[in-house]
C-alpha cells in the first residue's frame, strides 16, 4: 500500500483522505510536534512515503537526496519556492501545484488586508482594547489607485474586485492576458509608473530570481508618499529590513503581510511590534472552499502520475518531460 504524508497545514481534514483510501493507499499527517522547517524532522517525516502533500517546508537537496522513496511532493497552492527543483529534476521527483483553486480566497485576503491597513487597523482595535479612545480620520480608500503587480488568476481576481469597491486600478504585467485586458480595459503601466502613480501596491507575482526584493531602498524610494503595500505572495518579493525602515519614518502609511522571508515569522522581526501593519501567516489562499478543492486535486494529481498520466498544468519542474518520459517506479528516471 503505497503511503501519502500529509506536511501542508490544515490536511487534518478534507477530501484527499477519502480519495486516496478509495485507490488503496494510506494517508496519514506529519506529527505536528515537529518542526517541519527544519531538514531532520521533514526528512523522519517523509520516511516511506511515496508522496508528501506539501506545504511552505523546504524541500532542499539534503531531505531530497534522505528520501529515496519519494516520488512526488504536491504542494498545495500555486507557490514552490520552497521545493529545490534542480534537485527533485536529478532525482526525477516530480513537483506538483494546484492551480486554479485559491485565486478568489487570495484576493479577497488581500482586499480585506488592503481596507484594514486603510481604516488604521490594527492600530485602532488596539487604543480601544487599551482605553485609549481616538477618533482619527484617514482618506478614503473608492476613488484611490490601487497598482496590483501581476496579473494572472489572482491578479485578475483583484482587479474586478476593486474596481467594483470603486478603486481605480493600474497594471504592471509583463505578459498580459490579452483577452482579460481588452475585455476589461486594463491600463498597463511601467513598474515605477505604478509604483509613483498608487496609493496602495499589491503583489501578486512568483518568487524568482529577477523579483527578490522586488520592493527595496531603491523602490521604495519610487512609491508615492504614505502608499500602503499588500503582500499575499511570496515573502521573498520584499526585503522586510527596507520595508520596516520605511514604515518607521513614515516614508509608508502602512503594510497588510500574509507571506514573510523566513516563514513561521520570527518574533523579534521589527514588523510585529510596528502599529501601522496589518499581519498574517501565510492563510491568504486558505478558505473553506479552496482548502476542499486544493486538497482533492494534490491527492487526484498523486494518483494520476502514479496511473501513468501526465497532469502537465499542475507539474512545475522535469521541464519536456511528457506522458511516457517518466516512470513512477524508477527514482533516477529524471
Amino acid at each position: 500500500m503505497p503511503k501519502v504524508v500529509c506536511t501542508s497545514l490544515n490536511a487534518e481534514a478534507g477530501p484527499h483522505f477519502e480519495v486516496l483510501a478509495a485507490a488503496g493507499w494510506e494517508c496519514v499527517v506529519a506529527d505536528r510536534s515537529l518542526d517541519l522547517f527544519q531538514p531532520g524532522p521533514l526528512t523522519e517525516s517523509l520516511a516511506g512515503a511515496a508522496a508528501v502533500i506539501a506545504g511552505s517546508e523546504p524541500y532542499t537537496p539534503e531531505v531530497i537526496a534522505a528520501s529515496p522513496e519519494l516520488r512526488v511532493i504536491a504542494r498545495t497552492g500555486v507557490g514552490f519556492d520552497a521545493v529545490d527543483l534542480s534537485a527533485c529534476d536529478a532525482a526525477g521527483v516530480v513537483v506538483t501545484t494546484t492551480p486554479g483553486v485559491n485565486h478568489h480566497s487570495v484576493a479577497e485576503h488581500a482586499l480585506a488586508m488592503l481596507f484594514g491597513v486603510a481604516r488604521g487597523f490594527p492600530e485602532n482595535d488596539r487604543r480601544v482594547r487599551e482605553g485609549r479612545w481616538q477618533r482619527i480620520a484617514g482618506p478614503r480608500v473608492a476613488g484611490s489607485t490601487l497598482g496590483i503587480v501581476g496579473l494572472g488568476r489572482i491578479g485578475q481576481a483583484l482587479y474586478t474586485r476593486a474596481v467594483g469597491v470603486g478603486l481605480k486600478v493600474v497594471v504592471f504585467e509583463p505578459y498580459p492576458p490579452e483577452p482579460f485586458v481588452r475585455e476589461h480595459g486594463v491600463e498597463l503601466v511601467p513598474f515605477d509608473d505604478l509604483l509613483a502613480r498608487s496609493d496602495y501596491v499589491s503583489l501578486h507575482c512568483p518568487a524568482t530570481a529577477e523579483t527578490r526584493h522586488l520592493i527595496r531602498e531603491e523602490t521604495i524610494e519610487k512609491m508615492k508618499p504614505g502608499a500602503v503595500l499588500v503582500n499575499t505572495s511570496r515573502g521573498a518579493l520584499v526585503d522586510e529590513a527596507a520595508l520596516a525602515r520605511a514604515l518607521e519614518s513614515g516614508r509608508l502609511r502602512g503594510a497588510g503581510l500574509d507571506v514573510f522571508e523566513v516563514e513561521p515569522l520570527p518574533v523579534d522581526s521589527p514588523l510585529v511590534e510596528l502599529p501601522n501593519v496589518m499581519l498574517a501567516g501565510h492563510l491568504a489562499g486558505l478558505d473553506n472552499e479552496s482548502h476542499e478543492d486544493t486538497f482533492r486535486m494534490a491527492a487526484e494529481t498523486v494518483l494520476a502520475l502514479h496511473r501513468g498520466e501526465w497532469p502537465a498544468h499542475c507539474i512545475q519542474n522535469l521541464a519536456g518531460k511528457q506522458k511516457g518520459d517518466w516512470s513512477w517506479d524508477d527514482r533516477t528516471s529524471g
